[in-house]
C-alpha cells in the first residue's frame, strides 16, 4: 500500500468547518502523482512516450468527518487493471494519524495518446513497470465493460437560443 501523509489547511474545509469534497479530490490526485513518480511514471517519462492519463470517474464514500488541522495519510492501491494496461483502476483510503478509515474512492481510468486524444494501450514497457505495482485484496482484470459500470447513456437537450 502506498501512503502520502497530509495536514488539514484552512483552504481545505468547507463552510460546516470539515475537509471539502473538493479537497479529497486534491489529496487523491496529489497522491496519484507521488505514487506515479515513486513507480517510474513521472511526467517526464509519460511525456517522452506522449501519453497521459485521464480519469473516468471517482466514486467515494465517507465514513467520518475530518478537520482542520488534522494530520490524515490517503493510500493508494491497484484495484484493477486491463490485460493490454489501457484501463486501471485504484482504490484510495483516508486514514486519521490513528489509522481510523475516514472515506475510500474508486478511480477509475484509462491512458489517452497525447496527439490523437485517443484511448491507448500502455506501450509494453511501462505494462511490464506497471505490472509490478502492489495490488489492493479486490484487484480484478478489468475489460472495457467495467469502465460503464456508473454510466447512463448520454442524452443532449436543446438549449435555448
Amino acid at each position: 500500500m502506498f501512503l502520502k501523509p497530509f495536514e488539514i489547511r484552512w483552504s481545505d474545509v468547507d463552510a460546516n468547518a470539515h475537509l471539502a469534497n473538493s479537497a479529497y479530490i486534491n489529496f487523491m490526485s496529489h497522491t496519484r502523482v507521488s505514487f506515479f513518480e515513486t513507480y517510474g511514471f513521472s511526467m517526464r517519462t509519460l511525456n517522452l512516450h506522449k501519453i497521459g492519463p485521464v480519469l473516468f470517474y471517482e466514486h467515494v464514500h465517507y465514513f467520518k468527518e475530518s478537520y482542520l488541522g488534522m494530520k490524515i495519510n490517503v493510500s493508494l492501491e491497484l484495484s484493477g487493471l486491463s490485460e493490454d494496461g489501457m484501463f486501471f483502476m485504484f482504490e484510495h483510503n483516508f486514514f486519521d494519524d490513528k489509522g481510523k478509515n475516514l472515506a475510500q474512492c474508486e478511480v477509475m481510468g484509462s491512458w489517452i495518446d497525447l496527439k490523437s486524444r485517443k484511448l491507448v494501450p500502455l506501450p509494453e514497457q511501462l505494462l511490464t513497470q506497471f505490472k509490478t505495482i502492489p495490488k489492493s485484496d479486490t484487484f480484478k482484470i478489468l475489460t472495457k465493460a467495467d469502465t460503464r459500470k456508473y454510466a447512463r447513456a448520454p442524452k443532449d437537450i436543446k438549449l435555448p437560443q
